[in-house]
């Protein structure tokens, strides 16, 4: 085994920092660190700087749980969204690739996670209640679950549709399908199996 030189404490902090992000091993962690400080002070300075802005500014919308500055977000606070139609996702990136298609027009629901017993993350971390008491406002007629097709997702979608459900609103998935463009012979198996369950009439 390699042997390692010491590191000064603040690098190794900065290091243990990095390798909190998705992705990212002790390799990655310290190339990037050795890049902010020896190539790119400003730059680590923003980011300081915006990161503590970030934590000291932003807050959870009343409404979705997304980021936002005020109590709520952009997206609730627009007048021309659909309120019947309620859209929940796992993280805010979900939701933004849905806003990139520009196929909806109703509001969201941000859980900030997914059910994942393994990891202790279950309902009461996701704060479901919350969600309940938002896809029970007498507004919301549909509940469209947009969570990933992960085996977590699934578990997550499986759970909240019997939880709606049993209020007494209609609750939807996404569809699996042949992404559009898209030659039979190129798709996955997995992904054509789905598309066969779940075809409609021509």
């Amino acid at each position: 085994m390699d042997a390692q030189l010491p590191e000064p404490e603040p690098l190794k902090a900065l290091v243990d920092a990095l390798r909190r992000l998705p992705g990212v091993g002790v390799r990655s962690a310290r190339r990037m660190a050795y890049h902010l400080l020896q190539n790119d002070q400003v730059g680590a300075q923003r980011l300081s700087q915006a990161l503590a802005s970030a934590l000291q500014q932003l807050r959870h919308c009343q409404r979705c749980n997304n980021f936002t500055e005020d109590d709520l977000c952009a997206t609730c606070a627009n007048p021309r969204r659909d309120p019947s139609l309620l859209c929940v996702v796992e993280n805010p990136a979900d939701q933004n690739t849905l806003e990139s298609t520009h196929g909806y027009r109703g509001l969201y629901y941000v859980l900030m996670g997914r059910l994942s017993p393994l990891e202790g993350v279950g309902p009461v971390e996701l704060e479901f209640e919350r969600l309940l008491k938002r896809a029970c406002d007498g507004e919301v007629k549909e509940v469209i679950l947009a969570t990933n097709f992960t085996p977590e997702g699934e578990t997550t979608a499986h759970y909240l549709t019997e939880l709606l459900r049993a209020r007494g609103l209609t609750v939807s998935r996404l569809a699996r399908g042949v992404p559009a463009g898209s030659e039979l012979e190129y798709v996955d198996a997995g992904t054509l199996a789905w598309a066969l369950i779940e075809r409609r009439n021509a």
